[in-house]
């Protein structure tokens, strides 16, 4: 996709970095826009069809900035102690000029895109929204998650 190669071009151009290719696939479903993923081996840029399809012009000016901002992350900061849309992250989006948005608000009704039902749970300082991948592995395997803040087990409501 010509608009993510050119974020990267600019980007290489902006931080002085040699950043290789990034594969770019268009088979990403669900409710996300887009979606970045390293492995260590391997960089993944995926992109929504019908998401983008639908709100053409938005996803060109967020959803691909966005997605390369996270790319450049990962290559000039490595991973380690770098939050996904931390500081790092929002500094990129700054210097392209996007807003640091993390979630889109749009109509998504008609597109087929199933949403994961949410449980509400608990911890020391707050309630918390669960997907419900993550409140059955609570639930039937024992799983633990903390929260972040104040890093107690969240507890159902």
């Amino acid at each position: 996709m010509d608009a993510t190669v050119g974020r990267i071009e600019e980007a290489t151009y902006r931080y002085g970095i040699a950043m290789a290719p990034v594969a770019i696939r268009f088979d990403l479903r669900g409710a996300s826009a887009g979606i970045y993923r390293s492995d260590g081996r391997e960089r993944l840029i995926r992109y929504n069809v019908p998401i983008f399809a639908r709100y053409f012009g938005a996803n060109l000016e967020e959803t691909v900035p966005h997605e390369v901002a996270h790319y450049v992350v990962d290559v000039v900061f490595g991973r380690r102690g770098v939050r996904p849309h931390g500081v790092q992250w929002r500094d990129v989006m700054s210097d392209f000029g996007v807003p640091a948005t993390v979630r889109h608000d749009w109509n998504l009704d008609g597109l087929g895109v199933r949403r994961q039902r949410r449980f509400t749970y608990r911890c020391g300082c707050g309630v918390h929204e669960v997907t419900a991948v993550r409140h059955n592995r609570i639930r039937d395997r024992g799983a633990v998650y903390r929260c972040r803040r104040c890093r107690a087990p969240l507890e159902p409501t």
